[in-house]
């Protein structure tokens, strides 16, 4: 049997003798630990494709209705102005980005065409002043569903229609004429009357219009992240996490957000995805067991892009022992293909936190990027071949201790000798807040490179307590903070060593005040069992599939089976999801005769003709 190829200029595919592919991708799609009605979701949001341009979606009748109704509101709120280019001003270009949103069954809602403007052609002081607006922390989010998970609380999800066309534009814009508008002279412009996507100034126009909407319910904004809203009245508290356009709703009293929902409806035009299935991206899927987070189909859309379906996958992410930083081989002829593929990754990094130290290294090489820069990014993306489903677990045990495990690599720089901090955040055994960053000044020893990381992810854990109580749990024991450096430990606990930490900052020393206090607990613990170590450099395959574990990421439930958030009818049940993807990313279906193991042999990868890409929403932001 043969397999279709991915465009018709693509290369023919390696086969092996029997004309099979070695590593077809069905071996590496497994949904047999979701429910049923589950496995059908996925299936659904996998089977649909979106247009990548706006002549391919001219072939398809729903993009084409679709585009028509974006237009005809945008027409309907008096969003522009024809009329001629004044001299000495600039029009701005806009696009058209397709996106498809899914309700909770996985039936399509609606095709969703959105008109966005090129902002990064506006010059600050003349077409825009402020543009701040802040979006929910993903930390936010994370912890939201741990404790919704643990209390029982419903979690729901809205979309608001045009959210952007709500805001009015104080400053002069013009536009050119979007694609496949005519209006019979093709010299006329736009000018913006209210904001629109892509517009510098646009979210902050939306998010004050939303802000005033939620404090006139009695709604509050808390200050530990400025997107989360709290409603208090007695022992019912409501919530809503904001993204741009993008709402989720949960709280104690299923009724009260029934109620809000109708709110929100009168005052602007909304749309109800019912309990939260698909955000931003993000796959949730909620069981007795816990909330499971995954991004399994945008790791496949990333894996179809870059033409690997059929490469051979490895175990880790990143080389053992490489030297990208030192590399002064031939640059990179693309390199905006390597800036699209690695901003990919940091997205994928919100429920793939194994990750964080590879994008880490491959967003320092942004500007000009080097041959072997790039195939390191493209082992990044084999690794994702052989593991795209999997994601983190948010626990619905009872256990709202904070523990941290932070970690340092002493002059990873070669560049600059400064060293690197990684940390994780566990709220009990459900991993909520991590990250890799480089430190801003050298360190003068290991043991002050780790000080200095303890004092870092310190900070970062008071933050995580503070957002705990806007969520109504008091955290008033001590925080654990695990270190596998014992001179780093002596420091924090004894002011007396001045020779070794004189010339340290003071803002690092704030660690000793809360340890005084009891806000913090340290702890030694060896370096094999240090969970942050998988985020400040390259491990083996063993470590590395070890601390993994350890982290909680895993491909769903071990024994048990996720369910759906409700027992909603679904369309059908999918039998075979892997075959399913096959026939969504261009392969006929197959059953794998070959080894399919996941092996770490360093052959040369299979490329296919990468297919051409637009990036996604949440890339435009």
């Amino acid at each position: 049997m043969t397999h279709s190829p991915l465009s018709s200029n693509s290369p023919p595919q390696a086969s092996s003798t029997k004309g099979m592919i070695p590593y077809p991708i069905a071996n590496y799609v497994n949904c047999d630990r979701f429910s049923p009605s589950h496995r059908a979701f996925l299936a659904a949001i996998t089977a649909e494709s979106e247009p990548t341009s706006f002549r391919e979606a001219m072939k398809d009748p729903r993009w084409r209705n679709a585009v028509s109704g974006e237009v005809g509101a945008l027409e309907r709120e008096q969003t522009w102005d024809i009329t001629d280019l004044p001299p000495g001003k600039k029009a701005i270009g806009c696009h058209w980005i397709f996106t498809i949103k899914y309700q909770s069954t996985g039936k399509v809602e609606r095709y969703k065409a959105r008109l966005v403007a090129y902002g990064n052609r506006q010059e600050e002081g003349i077409d825009y002043d402020e543009t701040f607006a802040p979006v929910i922390k993903m930390t936010t989010v994370r912890m939201f569903l741990k404790i919704s998970v643990v209390k029982g609380w419903e979690v729901h999800q809205m979309d608001v229609h045009n959210a952007f066309l709500h805001g009015d534009l104080e400053e002069e814009v013009y536009m050119k004429l979007p694609p496949g508008f005519d209006c019979g002279d093709k010299s006329k412009v736009c000018k913006l009357r209210k904001s629109l996507y892509g517009v510098r100034q646009s979210p902050r126009c939306w998010f004050a219009k939303l802000t005033a909407a939620l404090k006139g319910y009695g709604f509050v904004q808390n200050i530990s992240d400025y997107s989360l809203f709290t409603l208090t009245r007695g022992d019912m508290r409501l919530y809503v996490l904001i993204y741009v356009d993008d709402l989720l709703i949960g709280g104690t009293d299923p009724d009260a957000i029934v109620k809000f929902k109708g709110y929100l409806s009168q005052c602007f035009k909304m749309k109800d995805l019912g309990l939260v299935k698909y955000f931003l991206g993000i796959e949730v899927s909620r069981a007795p067991e816990g909330i499971y987070l995954s991004q399994r189909k945008y790791a496949l859309d990333i894996v179809k892009e870059c033409g690997l379906l059929g490469c051979q996958p490895v175990k880790t992410p990143m080389e053992q022992n490489h030297n990208l930083a030192k590399d002064t081989g031939d640059y990179y002829n693309d390199p905006l293909r390597y800036r699209r593929l690695v901003g990919r990754f940091v997205y994928l990094t919100h429920t793939r936190p194994e990750l964080s130290y590879a994008v880490h290294m491959l967003a320092q090489f942004m500007q000009q990027p080097h041959i072997k820069h790039w195939e390191a990014a493209i082992r990044v993306v084999r690794y994702l071949k052989g593991c795209p489903g999997q994601g983190i677990m948010l626990s619905s045990a009872d256990d709202f201790q904070i523990k941290a495990y932070c970690d340092s690599d002493y002059n990873a720089c070669p560049m600059t000798r400064r060293s690197l901090t990684g940390f994780i955040v566990m709220l009990g055994d459900s991993p909520i807040a991590w990250k890799t960053k480089k430190q801003d000044i050298v360190s003068f020893s290991s043991a002050e490179a780790e000080y200095r990381a303890m004092g870092f992810t310190t900070r970062e854990i008071k933050w995580n307590r503070e957002l705990l109580s806007c969520f109504g749990i008091s955290h008033k024991q001590a925080m654990h903070l695990y270190c596998d450096n014992k001179a780093a430990l002596y420091i924090a606990a004894n002011p007396v060593f001045h020779e070794h930490t004189k010339h340290i900052e003071r803002d690092c020393h704030f660690i000793r005040d809360e340890i005084v206090r009891g806000s913090i607990a340290t702890f030694h613990l060896r370096t094999t069992e240090q969970l942050a170590d998988i985020f400040t450099k390259a491990l083996a395959s063993q470590q590395f599939a070890y601390l993994r574990r350890k982290l909680g990421i895993r491909s769903g439930l071990s024994n048990r089976r996720l369910s759906v958030s409700s027992p909603s009818e679904v369309p059908y049940v999918a039998k075979d999801l892997g075959n399913r993807v096959m026939i969504r990313l261009g392969f006929a279906p197959c059953s794998a005769t070959s080894d399919s193991s996941h092996g770490e042999k360093e052959s040369s990868p299979m490329y296919v003709q990468p297919l051409p890409c637009i990036a996604s929403k949440h890339e435009e932001a």
